[in-house]
Order: structure tokens, then C-alpha cells, then sequence
């Protein structure tokens, strides 16, 4: 195999129309690279098609067209080894209310035929949090011990590939920090982490590489360091000595008060240098006390890619 652990072309999926409405095209031949190793981000709003390609990396749904190849097995030629290269932990909490969390990872370890003496259950909720629970029902588990018992349930037959969908939605602080603890852990033992998430400050400091789909098609795929490239936007914030009495005005810069009486002033570092920011201050009359910038982040280049579209 190649340097990447996922390889998709030309993926298509098209859900027919019902009593007369029209077909929906989920996906429209999406081309996507996701190395091996890497921390990647899948990105998008409700509805851009994130799903239906997660699904149909799982196997549980059928593109229409295109190819998908997941740790050098092609899904059409070898369906069976590019399912086993993979484990997802999905958003939804589909426990068996029965099963006790070693049980639940016995069952999983044996649908996908690691044999006995090869499971690494009792590891695994260690790993997750999860040891002092092993022998009680999934059904009096908190929801936040259910997450952590999804993620050890994808891991049981150690995937080349993780998948993460939305795995901090709903969950507190300390959860998330122990989730995020896990995956960098995971990360550095050579697996790869495919990752969907709505907090985007989760996606800015976890993932190397962040993919943003739209209505079905891919907008943009690049290193984070890049995506944040994209917009050169700055914002300088100005603490005056005093309140001011008139604003400072510059062609290219857009200025307004914030509720603690310091100015933000916005505008594009590529064609107004910051001095002449601070000369357009210093111009109207404004004695500064602190000044300090901001720039944009990922939630910035992901409403800028998203929403004129």
C-alpha cells in the first residue's frame, strides 16, 4: 500500500426520491486522501454529506459509484479486509442494555474473529475508564460511561483506521479531556484518526490535516496551518487611557467599541500593514494603553467556505 491509509475517487451516493420527489445527492464525487498516522478532521454542516461518507467507509451503506480503498483493500475487491481495517465509533448510543462492558467487547472481539486468545477486553476498559464497570449491565452506565464504552468497542480488533463521529457531543470537561488523552495516546501508536466534530476549536488543536464538505462536494482539504492561511484577516484590539470621543478612520479598516470600551479594529493584513492601524489611532487622537491581535480561526475559514454556498 501507499502512504495513505484511506484512498477515495469519485464517490457518489444518491438516495432515489420518494412519491415524486426529487433524488437526493449526498455525495458528488468527492476525492478525498487521508494519510496514514495522521489526526484528520471531517468537517460540515448538517446535511453536507459527512454521514453517508462515514457510512459508507463502515460498510453500512452502498455508494452509488466511486472507489474506496481503506488501508490498500479496495471495498469492492475486498470487502472483508477493508471492514476489519476499520472501527468506528458512532455518534449514536447503540449499547445492548444486557450485556455488561465485557461482554459487550466479547461479542464485538468475536464478530469480527479475533479469536480468544488474542482480545484485549479487560486492556481495552482499562483504557477507556471502564475497569470498575466491567461486570455491570450497560443500561446502569451513565452516558458518558456509554461513550467511552462505544469508543472501546470500535478498538477491539485494533483497526488500522479510527473513525470519530461527534465523540464529545454532550459529554463534560473531564470526559473529554480523558477521550482526547486516549486518541493522542492511540494516535502516537501509528493509528490514524478520522474525526467529525461541531467544535471547531476541538478540530483547530487536535487535527492535522481538516476536510470540509458542503452540500455533498469537498470545498477544501488542507493542513490546519493552512486552512487558518486562508483568510488574512486581523483584528487589533486597542485599550484607550481614556473613552474615546471620535473613532479612527482608514481606508481598509473596519472599526467598533466593545462593551469595556476597547476599539476592535479589523482589516486585511495583506494590504494594510498593522502601522498604519496604530497611525489611524494615533491619528485620532487615542492614547493607547494595551493593544494586542487577534486572527482568524477555524470557525472563520469554515463559515467563509460554508456559508455562500
Amino acid at each position: 500500500m501507499g502512504t495513505n491509509a484511506i484512498e477515495i475517487r469519485g464517490l457518489v451516493k444518491t438516495y432515489g426520491g420518494r412519491r415524486g420527489s426529487p433524488e437526493k445527492h449526498a455525495l458528488k464525487g468527492v476525492d478525498l486522501d487521508v494519510p496514514q498516522g495522521a489526526v484528520f478532521g471531517l468537517l460540515g454542516p448538517n446535511g453536507a454529506g459527512k454521514s453517508t461518507l462515514i457510512n459508507i467507509l463502515a460498510g453500512l451503506v452502498i455508494k452509488t459509484s466511486g472507489q474506496v480503498t481503506i488501508w490498500g483493500f479496495d471495498q469492492d475487491v475486498n470487502p472483508r479486509q477493508s471492514r476489519a481495517a476499520i472501527g468506528v465509533m458512532p455518534q449514536e448510543l447503540n449499547l445492548d442494555p444486557f450485556f455488561s462492558p465485557r461482554g459487550a467487547l466479547e461479542v464485538q472481539a468475536g464478530l469480527y474473529g479475533v479469536p480468544k486468545s488474542q482480545r484485549r477486553s479487560d486492556e481495552i476498559l482499562a483504557l477507556v475508564g471502564l475497569e470498575d464497570k466491567a461486570q455491570a449491565y450497560a443500561r446502569t452506565l451513565s452516558g458518558g460511561m456509554r461513550r467511552r464504552l462505544l469508543l472501546g468497542k470500535a478498538l477491539v480488533h485494533m483497526p488500522h483506521v479510527l473513525v470519530l463521529d461527534e465523540p464529545t457531543a454532550g459529554v463534560d470537561i473531564e470526559l473529554r479531556q480523558m477521550l482526547w488523552d486516549n486518541i493522542r495516546r492511540l494516535n502516537a501508536q501509528g493509528m490514524t484518526i478520522i474525526l467529525t466534530t461541531h467544535y471547531l476549536e476541538e478540530a483547530e488543536e487536535m487535527c492535522d490535516e481538516i476536510a470540509i464538505i458542503n452540500h455533498g462536494e469537498l470545498v477544501a482539504c488542507d493542513s490546519t496551518a493552512n486552512l487558518l492561511g486562508r483568510l488574512d484577516t486581523r483584528t487589533m484590539i486597542i485599550t484607550p487611557e481614556e473613552p474615546v470621543t471620535g473613532l479612527p478612520e482608514q481606508d481598509g479598516i473596519e472599526v467598533t467599541t466593545r462593551l469595556d470600551g476597547a476599539l476592535a479594529i479589523t482589516y486585511q493584513s495583506g494590504t494594510t500593514p498593522a502601522e498604519t492601524v496604530l497611525e489611524a489611532v494615533r491619528h485620532a487622537g487615542i492614547r493607547i494603553r494595551d493593544v494586542k491581535t487577534e486572527q482568524a480561526d477555524l470557525q472563520d475559514v469554515f463559515l467563509d467556505l460554508t456559508r455562500s454556498r
